[in-house]
């Protein structure tokens, strides 16, 4: 994670912006998709290759017992649903008003450019996926929320501000919490005067050396 400055009164939000250079080469098309509009669904054939051009994905997964698993998210210039099987393991759905470069995986894997960029892409998805086994097996409540906001600003190329696409019970499902936890935490890191609720998606980080200590 790097570091952060300390926010300053001429801060902006916005929603992560359009990725220059977000496609998938020449053979992929753009799809638009409407806030909490499916994008796959879990156990539907993988035989496509995904990049999020603007916008915000949720990957999420349904157990046998109705209970939801929330994997992860995605932002504009990520790849997703990659699979190492022919199924999806996972659903995706839009997390606002998202536009998503999709092509044909056996297509994509001969451009020898955008399949370096699949290996980039999936050894940070496999770095982020053991950082958070670790959050949740290690980390308090409050360390998980600190966590998920640091990472958030840093994967929106941001330092002062995050927008959060995602509610809170995507977050808390997310973090292994109860939503009811999720709002405690945020408050509390509010009234610690480490971030600034400016409203229940936008944050401010007022302090970001103090808010990464909280990760540890």
């Amino acid at each position: 994670m790097r570091s952060f400055n300390t926010a300053s009164p001429a801060s902006t939000f916005a929603p992560p912006a359009v990725a220059p250079g977000a496609d998938l080469g020449p053979m992929s098309v753009r799809m638009s998709f409407a806030k909490e509009e499916e994008i796959y669904a879990q156990e539907e054939e993988a035989d496509l290759v995904y990049r999020v051009v603007s916008g915000a994905v949720r990957i999420t997964c349904l157990m046998a017992d109705g209970r939801r698993h929330v994997a992860g998210f995605h932002f504009a210039g990520e790849f997703f649903g990659l699979e190492s099987g022919e199924q999806h393991a996972f659903s995706a759905e839009a997390l606002c008003d998202t536009v998503v470069a999709v092509a044909k995986r056996r297509l994509v894997e001969r451009d020898g450019e955008i399949e370096r960029l699949l290996w980039i892409s999936t050894a940070r998805e496999m770095s982020r996926l053991h950082a958070h086994m670790l959050l949740l097996s290690r980390k308090t409540a409050c360390e998980r929320v600190a966590t998920f906001l640091v990472e958030m600003a840093d994967r929106q190329g941001r330092q002062d501000s995050l927008f959060l696409p995602m509610g809170r019970q995507d977050i808390a499902d997310y973090l292994g919490l109860t939503i009811e936890t999720v709002s405690r935490m945020m408050t509390k890191l509010q009234a610690d005067r480490l971030i600034e609720m400016e409203d229940p998606r936008h944050v401010r980080i007022r302090h970001g050396a103090a808010l990464m200590d909280c990760c540890e």
